[in-house]
């Protein structure tokens, strides 16, 4: 039987409640400290902070060195440590610009909207056709939400609760202020989506995230297991899929919104592994760009050898 969600702090263990609020108070301290400054020095200062400080602390460090010696053994030290600073500092940027809500939508006004996608899109949302956009934890995943809910109006999406229920709260306000509506992983919400999607709106979804009960599929050629939920749905609802992307530029403020080429409809796990590719492609050309503080691949490491006692 599953255990309930909680969702009031009050529920939980005096020690886990104090742990949260804990980091809620520093996190949100640190978002109270960006959102007092100009826009301009705020989203560099909170990147700075979140790289330098809390990366170390929470042991994102160690994950990115993880992930990167598994699928991208090539790099060498120093990239490797470039590239540590560079994804989180892309992690705190993107943070500060989600509770940035109306002043991040006017920055993205003027940002490029373009793809070999772009009139496909145009042409489901002519013809009323219900429409998937997917895209990883990349660049700023909230960009394209942004500028696409300003071309055609509200965009739906599916999101994960944070655990911290402190600051899951105002998070999750704070996405609510850059486009809705929003739905809560779940049945209830997946359930309010797909009535939502049914209805011919456009929804978008991350699907980069390890997913134990997913397909077998690959992620930088190595095993992945992969949700391929929005794939069944665009085949069940006949919905156009894309690939989509908030690339950041290398200014660290502004975005190129990019839409790839739809995906023909074919078997869910092989779309979903066009979708997987599609966003490989994207971080090879954008490395520092991806998340590489998630646990992808879960692969167990192989046990080695006991050493014998030669004494």
């Amino acid at each position: 039987m599953a255990k309930p969600v909680v969702t009031d702090p009050a529920q939980l263990p005096p020690a886990q409640r104090l742990g949260q609020y804990l980091v809620n108070l520093g996190l949100g301290g640190m978002v109270r400290l960006g959102l007092a400054l100009p826009y301009r020095v705020r989203v560099p200062l909170v990147g700075w902070l979140v790289s330098r400080l809390v990366a170390p602390l929470a042991g994102y460090n160690r994950r990115i060195r993880d992930n990167l010696a598994l699928v991208r053994p090539d790099l060498s030290p120093e990239e490797v440590r470039r590239m540590e600073r560079a994804v989180t500092d892309n992690a705190g940027r993107t943070l500060i610009e989600i509770y940035s809500g109306p002043e991040f939508k006017a920055r993205l006004a003027n940002a490029p909207l373009d793809g070999p996608g772009l009139a496909a899109l145009d042409a489901a949302r002519a013809a009323g056709r219900p429409v998937i956009l997917v895209s990883g934890h990349f660049g700023n995943y909230d960009a394209f939400r942004a500028k696409i809910a300003a071309r055609y109006g509200d965009v739906g999406a599916l999101y994960r609760p944070l655990n911290n229920l402190f600051f899951n709260r105002h998070y999750v306000r704070a996405m609510e202020s850059i486009a809705t509506p929003l739905f809560p992983r779940g049945r209830r919400g997946l359930a309010e989506m797909v009535k939502y999607l049914r209805g011919g709106h456009i929804v978008a979804l991350l699907s980069d995230q390890y997913f134990g009960q997913g397909a077998d599929l690959t992620f930088f050629g190595r095993p992945a297991k992969t949700a391929t939920s929005a794939t069944e749905m665009a085949l069940k609802y006949d919905a156009e899929i894309l690939p989509i992307y908030g690339i950041r530029q290398p200014d660290g403020l502004s975005f190129h919104i990019r839409v790839e080429a739809p995906l023909p409809h074919s078997d869910p796990e092989t779309m979903s592994q066009a979708l997987n590719d599609s966003l490989e492609e994207m971080t090879r050309a954008h490395p520092e760009q991806w998340f590489w503080v998630h646990r992808r691949w879960k692969q167990k490491t192989p046990k080695q050898p006991k050493a014998r006692n030669r004494s």
